[in-house]
């Protein structure tokens, strides 16, 4: 009996690799996913300076806000398809274009205040409005129709909220949202918004999309080091969280329930992070409180640049910098992206959707 669910679970994975050979692969949001868009534009949201980049296979920084590898990259890495350009990429020609393109920007949010520090920075109705430029480009080599064929069987991630609560809401004292809105009216236009962003990119043609919640945003190092006194994750910023990523699914399933179809698959970001937050150690992390690269309490504060403190070992590192995991813990990310229970992937994981896109 083991050994014929093993045979069967060895076909599932073959399946998987098999179906997602030809399919393209989308990526939206911000910098948790952003392969190096922002590295085209004059602004302060970048990641093209060591020590970024120091384990990624090149040992050099690629626009990336990690060690190595991001979420993206891992999720094709382990569907055995070519990680997805940067948009923005001179490379991104040709027969590259059948891949897919990644058109997240660091810095960015649902709102369209989020990120203005940043100065010049891919707005989600930007990516969007590359997004529709991108099948043009792409109708141009293979014909329209096939264009079309292209993206309505691709598989689009979509990652944003952390930024219009960490890099708004709460980026100053008394900042303007935060005048405008209590918290909790806040995330209802934060989710109502996002819902505009969503049904704008199904109009588009999505019609696999794996949507992310925000990671427990006052965990980071970088709001441990200015608004916690004993290492214990920020109360406020902690319940941004609680109240946003409950209504990101409810919202979800509203749309799913309007299109009539799973179109929309939340990925509970929240409680992947919270895991090896809560228990290091059983992920073999030594801290999930400090960064490996920046300075200050938990190396929290400031960038991370060639003058920041840096761990030797960045697997025994949860975060590699005051905001970002390191390539290890997006792994266990993508892990639970792929396999994780109803718990953790709402109404199915990835596996499963390529599975049933197989077969169909």
């Amino acid at each position: 009996m083991a050994s014929n669910i093993i045979i069967l679970m060895m076909i599932m994975v073959l399946r998987v690799v098999e179906g997602a050979a030809e399919r393209a692969f989308f990526v939206f949001g911000d910098s948790l996913v952003d392969t190096g868009n922002n590295n085209y534009l004059a602004t302060s949201a970048r990641a093209d300076s060591p020590p970024y980049g120091i384990d990624y296979p090149t040992h050099r920084p690629t626009g990336r806000f990690s060690n190595g590898l991001n979420i993206p990259d891992i999720i094709s890495e382990k569907l055995g398809i070519e990680p997805t350009l940067p948009y923005l990429s001179p490379e991104l020609q040709g027969e590259k274009l059948l891949v897919g393109a990644n058109f997240a920007s660091a810095g960015v949010g649902v709102l369209n205040d989020t990120g203005i520090q940043f100065v010049n920075i891919i707005r989600i109705g930007q990516q969007l409005e590359y997004f529709a430029e991108y099948q043009k480009r792409v109708g141009a080599l293979i014909g329209s129709e096939k264009a079309k064929q292209l993206v309505k069987e691709g598989l689009v991630l979509i990652t944003l909220g952390g930024n219009d609560f960490v890099n708004n809401y709460y980026l100053v004292p008394f900042s303007v949202r935060s005048r405008q809105y209590m918290l909790p009216d806040y995330v209802s236009y934060v989710i109502s918004e996002y819902k505009n962003v969503l049904q704008k990119l199904y109009s588009l043609g999505a019609r696999r999309v794996i949507v992310t919640g925000t990671g427990p945003l006052g965990c980071v190092p970088a709001e441990l080091a200015q608004r916690s006194r004993d290492g214990s994750c920020a109360d406020d910023l902690q319940q941004a969280a609680v109240l946003f990523n409950p209504q990101l699914v409810e919202m979800l399933n509203g749309l799913n329930s309007e299109i009539g179809s799973h179109v929309f698959v939340a990925a509970n970001t929240n409680q992947m992070h919270l895991d090896f937050i809560i228990d290091p150690q059983a992920f073999g992390f030594v801290t999930s409180k400090v960064a490996c690269c920046g300075q200050g309490p938990y190396n929290g504060m400031g960038l991370c640049t060639p003058l920041s403190n840096l761990c030797s070992n960045r697997d025994e590192y949860a975060f590699w910098d005051p905001f970002h995991p390191t390539e290890k813990a997006n792994r266990i990310i993508v892990e639970q992206i792929l396999t994780g229970t109803t718990d953790y992937m709402h109404p199915m994981n990835l596996s499963t959707i390529m599975v049933m896109d197989s077969k169909a």
